[in-house]
């Protein structure tokens, strides 16, 4: 934990090298060989131990490392696929659609289950759940609560102390926030009662899991919805007014995958990379990184892993996606 903060203070600075980047570190700038960018929805904070580990082990390798938004990733992918040699993303369907479109590299013999690949070309290297974060103090002699349904009865409860208090993802800008709404909606209909209830309550919608986390500290906000499993950790780690929540009812489990670009300028370092995160990672970098290594099991464990499928394809779909947005504003934006 002390290597997290001390890294937080190392790059806070950096923030505005680049106009249009959440983040932007080089690592191992002086190295001699290929220069390596990725561009990532993970932030810099929690990756930075991966990137480490890579370039300890391959010195002649740089790696530009470029934090983005998930929906923003897909975008500049597809309008400039040259420009960026591996894509990292927590949107398991938006990563699927630039695989399935032909946006990355046939890569084999990458140890993965099957499950977790898609056509040689799309890899899941970590997993993790949504969890349900919470300011202890709301809930100060009364029971947190552990499903979406108590979750609920609580906000019904006392509507004026949660009034404005309340954050998840605005699922119109973010990528990852539209797949974890689409995958609870699919799992039942607790979802859409949750979202009209915090639109009553003024609902404060937000772009990532980071900054979620930030007003909860705060106590700018009590609770937060669909809060990413490694940010909310790190965050609650010696935090004793916050409290990370793994609903009961039912889990979401998003896998984070990784490509390389098809169209890379440096296809041999880029897969160096991809096999770094796939199959070496768990050795050198899990003490160091709270990113989760990829759960092997088969799912039998009563968690609900999004699967890696064409099923991922269905609310990417234009009318669908119109659709199941209309019904989002109708219950969220009140």
């Amino acid at each position: 934990m002390r290597y997290l903060i001390a890294l937080v203070l190392l790059v806070a600075p950096c923030l505005g090298w680049a106009d249009d980047w959440e983040d932007r570190l080089v690592f191992n700038e002086s190295a001699e060989g290929p220069r390596l960018r990725v561009i990532s929805s993970t932030d810099t904070v929690l990756f930075a131990p991966v990137i480490e580990g890579f370039v300890a082990e391959n010195p002649r390798i740089s790696v530009e490392y470029l934090v983005s938004g998930t929906a923003d990733i897909n975008r500049r992918v597809r309008a400039t696929p040259d420009a960026f040699d591996v894509i990292i993303s927590s949107a398991m369907d938006l990563q699927l659609k630039l695989a399935n479109d032909g946006f990355a590299l046939s890569i084999d013999d990458v140890p993965v289950p099957h499950w977790a690949q898609w056509h040689h070309s799309l890899f899941a290297f970590t997993s993790e759940p949504a969890t349900i974060v919470i300011n202890r103090t709301a809930f100060e002699g009364q029971p947190i609560p552990q499903t979406r349904q108590s979750l609920i009865e609580a906000l019904r409860k006392r509507p004026e102390e949660f009034r404005g208090k309340v954050g998840t993802y605005d699922v119109r800008q973010s990528g990852l926030g539209y797949l974890f709404a689409t995958q609870d909606a699919r799992a039942s209909e607790t979802y859409w009662r949750l979202m009209e209830v915090m639109g009553g309550l003024d609902v404060r919608l937000y772009c990532c899991s980071g900054e979620m986390i930030n007003d909860l500290a705060d106590g700018s906000i009590l609770v937060a919805y669909n809060v990413l499993g490694s940010y909310a950790a790190v965050r609650a780690e010696g935090k004793d007014a916050l409290e990370v929540v793994l609903p009961s009812d039912f889990q979401t489990i998003m896998m984070r995958t990784a490509m390389v670009s098809k169209a890379t300028p440096e296809p041999k370092a880029a897969e160096l990379l991809l096999r770094y995160l796939v199959t070496e990672r768990p050795a050198v970098a899990e003490e160091a990184s709270p990113l989760p290594l990829l759960q092997t099991s088969d799912g039998s464990d009563g968690r609900e892993r999004i699967g890696l499928d064409p099923a991922l394809l269905t609310f990417l779909d234009g009318l669908k996606r119109t659709k199941f947005l209309s019904a989002w504003e109708d219950a969220v934006i009140q």
